[in-house]
């Protein structure tokens, strides 16, 4: 019982950052149907930046909580500069092109970002400060652990998401944004500034991959230039599994991709007598991505975003 317990919360800590990377993935797509597959990369600019923030200011200067929240600032100021001139260079260009274009032009922009961390960061993997104290709480006596940085991860995610849906739901913004996404010829003509929009969806989805990747390094400790490919790739997987283009969708598939992921690495070996074990937890995402496009390819929660006239 106590093992499973623990699964369950290290798979809401896990599904809790793919859903945050997801919800990026289903912004871009229900609003140009694009597969940004250059997202992962900038979860990992996102940790690289706060980690040179992080390193670079003295521990004496402020404290450790005090450092995070400065860092995540620059972070998310710098994804979005990012994302918004990779939509603005890279896609916007051919956004009336065959699908084709754009999907390889992300992912030569993905291999672009990874090089240039690569040369601007270095190849090896660097430890990511420890700016939050690291408290262990146990649920019950001598059972399943949660630390403070795996409860902030949990309660930060539930405010971003709730704050997301109100934004897209009950807003100007998010009133435009689904306009855009129903027919942007027939939102022009209502006053709705097409290209204004699809950049605002970009710097938010930016905006989300940036608190992830923060929110990946505290939890595992490192940062290096290649950390947002899988991360990415499974939070496409999230994505595609609740239903591409619906956000709620993509929160409850990156929960249960997360879930998934926890639970059965942590029985695999137990089953296998050792033969598999935590090293071959990524098999499971791309058993549920198969799964989901062979059965349902619309995903749990369907996809609502309608044809384009």
């Amino acid at each position: 019982m106590d093992i499973f317990v623990q699964q369950i919360i290290n798979g809401l800590v896990l599904g809790s950052m793919y859903a945050l990377v997801a919800l990026g993935y289903t912004m871009v797509y229900g609003i140009i149907s694009l597969i940004n597959f250059a997202h992962g990369e900038v979860l990992m600019v996102g940790a690289m930046v706060s980690w040179t923030v992080a390193t670079s200011v003295p521990k004496d200067v402020m404290p450790g909580w005090m450092l995070l929240i400065v860092s995540l600032l620059v972070a998310t100021v710098a994804c979005s500069l990012l994302n918004y001139t990779i939509e603005k260079i890279a896609y916007r260009p051919l956004r009336n092109a065959p699908r084709l274009a754009p999907l390889i032009t992300a992912m030569g922009m993905s291999l672009l970002l990874q090089t240039l961390a690569m040369i601007i960061w270095k190849p090896n993997p660097k430890p990511y400060p420890q700016l939050l104290p690291f408290e262990v709480y146990n649920l019950w006596e001598d059972g399943p652990v949660i630390t403070l940085t795996q409860i902030c991860i949990l309660v930060v995610t539930v405010i971003v998401l709730a704050g997301l849906m109100y934004l897209v739901n009950k807003t100007k913004l998010g009133r435009a944004m689904r306009a855009t996404a129903e027919n942007p010829r027939v939102a022009g003509l209502m006053g709705v500034r097409p290209d204004h929009i699809i950049s605002a969806t970009f710097i938010i989805g930016a905006a989300l991959a940036a608190l992830a990747g923060i929110m990946w390094a505290s939890n595992y400790g490192t940062v290096q230039h290649s950390m947002g490919f899988l991360p990415g790739l499974k939070a496409f997987t999230a994505a595609v599994f609740g239903g591409i283009g619906n956000l709620a969708g993509a929160m409850v598939g990156g929960v249960l991709l997360g879930l998934i992921e926890a639970i059965g690495a942590g029985y695999l070996g137990q089953l296998t007598g050792g033969v598999f074990g935590s090293q071959y937890v990524e098999i499971f995402a791309f058993v549920v991505l198969i799964l989901v496009l062979t059965l349902r390819p619309s995903g749990l929660m369907g996809e609502r975003v309608a044809d384009r006239a």
